[in-house]
């Protein structure tokens, strides 16, 4: 098996990749640049963190850990958006060392009072702060591959289509059809429409190029576009394979995609906002004097 590079061993690809995009970036476009720059092979970008829990792979977990800690360190920031940047201080640094890097930031992280171990192994132990709180994506994922059937699973795909705007959406569940689950038509803007079939794929693991590849030999001739919709996740020559020129293109959408339009669908996920109050004694005292100077007024005293 090859070997996956150590979180830290991207610390100089991610900068150089912030600057090849012109000092920003979102995560996508960042990992992008760092794994052509790597040159990871596709046995690598293929492990998978822990596809128990979600469809992140580990490359991705490690770049996560590694933007962390470089954000610690700050040579790089985010914004409430997912877009990170270099700050003032990486414009004028060309190369950082890694090991002064880790040890500065756990050496911050001890003053703070975080459990950090001694020695620098191959997993990162600080709370790593990419993203907001994303207990509820693993929940999601285990019941979506765990506990819900295939059928069922079909169905949902059915009813985020149609919530998304597609009419006439269909599920054939017929078995050796090419891996088409499913028919609906896409309506743009009330004029345009354009003739759609999926394949829903509730999976762990990864989605090969070979898989999107008799997806699109199924839907030649029966319709305009294809979605493949997976609970996992899409190899990058799967990719590849979907937006190849001179074929028909296929949608991707992975895991990750898949719970933040159910949460943007709010399809079994609740989003509750913490209604905050507070007082404001200013106000109170504004008003009170206002309402004294009104009554002296009506008594007929000068203000």
């Amino acid at each position: 098996m090859a070997i996956i590079p150590q979180f830290y061993e991207s610390f100089n690809p991610i900068l150089k990749a912030l600057k090849a995009l012109g000092g920003s970036g979102s995560i996508k476009e960042i990992n992008d640049k760092v794994i052509e720059s790597m040159n990871l092979a596709g046995s690598v970008l293929e492990q998978l963190h822990d596809p128990e829990s979600r469809n992140e792979t580990e490359v991705e977990y490690r770049l996560a850990w590694a933007r962390t800690y470089l954000k610690k360190y700050d040579l790089i920031n985010n914004s409430s958006r997912g877009i990170w940047a270099l700050t003032e201080k990486a414009e004028n640094v060309p190369v950082v060392d890694p090991d002064e890097i880790v040890e500065q930031v756990r050496l911050q992280s001890r003053k703070q009072g975080e459990r950090v171990p001694e020695s620098k192994p191959d997993e990162p132990s600080l709370a790593v702060d990419d993203d907001v709180d994303q207990g509820w994506e693993a929940e999601l994922h285990r019941i979506l591959t765990k506990q819900l059937e295939p059928a069922a699973f079909e169905r949902l795909v059915q009813r985020i289509l149609r919530e998304s705007g597609f009419v006439e959406v269909h599920v054939t569940g017929r078995s050796g059809d090419g891996g088409i689950d499913g028919k609906g038509i896409a309506k743009i803007h009330g004029i345009m429409s354009f003739h759609v079939i999926f394949q829903c794929k509730r999976y762990l693991g990864v989605v090969s190029a070979g898989e999107v590849r008799d997806f699109r030999g199924a839907m030649v001739g029966r319709a305009d576009k294809g979605i493949f919709i997976t609970t996992g996740t899409f190899s990058r020559d799967a990719v590849k394979e979907a937006t190849r020129d001179g074929a028909p293109p296929i949608d991707l959408m992975d895991g990750e995609q898949l719970a933040a339009k159910l949460k943007e669908l709010r399809l079994g996920v609740k989003v509750e906002k913490v209604e905050k109050v507070t007082v404001d004694p200013d106000w109170f005292q504004t008003r009170a004097n206002a309402r004294v100077s009104q009554i002296l007024v009506l008594q007929g005293f000068a203000i």
